[in-house]
């Protein structure tokens, strides 16, 4: 039944199509577009238009850029020897954000899910494959799921007849956490992960 106008109703059913956005905050966000003057509404279609006109996958690691290739595969700064395998754009962000990785990125833009039909020809595994010459060492940078974790061991097979030390993130006790409230799995892999107290 329609309560206001089409336009709203399409608009909320557009935005709650988005990740994350129920029809409640769609509704919100539609009504905000609303009370905006024309001169924002213009800009946002504007930057909507540029994000999927302009933006692209870098040739060489396969994250999101405007140029190709991106600033990290272009930089002098990155130490080319060793590449940082992760899922997607999102974990290059966040690896960034720490300020101390200074290697390359390869993006999968997702993991081996058998449930899902995806398998390794869907990701960007050949492409990982097609880089490695002079990389002397792959972190693999996957999140901790079931899927994650057999991409990772499908990486690391890939890699072993190469002699490429083929490295994955430590994981373990998240910060501020309490020990008895941590599942079993990520208990276990902080006591192997464990390191040396200086």
């Amino acid at each position: 039944m329609l309560y206001t106008s089409e336009s709203i109703e399409r608009m909320i059913e557009i935005l709650s199509s988005l990740p994350s956005i129920g029809k409640k905050s769609a509704q919100r966000l539609t009504y905000y577009l609303v009370r905006q003057p024309e001169e924002f509404i213009a800009k946002f279609a504007k930057g909507l238009i540029d994000l999927k006109e302009k933006v692209k996958y870098c040739s060489q690691c396969f994250n999101y850029t405007e140029s190709d290739p991106c600033p990290v595969c272009s930089s002098a700064k990155r130490d080319r020897k060793i590449i940082c395998v992760v899922e997607s754009p999102n974990d290059v962000i966040a690896i960034e954000k720490t300020g101390e990785y200074r290697g390359l990125y390869h993006v999968l833009h997702g993991v081996i899910n058998p449930l899902e039909g995806i398998t390794q020809n869907d990701i960007k595994i050949k492409e990982l494959m097609e880089r490695i010459n002079s990389t002397e060492e792959v972190i693999i940078a996957l999140n901790p799921s079931i899927e994650g974790e057999v991409t990772t061991q499908y990486i690391a097979k890939l890699l072993a007849p190469l002699g490429v030390k083929t490295t994955r993130i430590a994981r373990g006790m998240p910060v501020g956490s309490e020990l008895e409230f941590v599942d079993d799995a990520t208990i276990l892999r902080a006591i192997e992960g464990r390191v040396e107290v200086i």
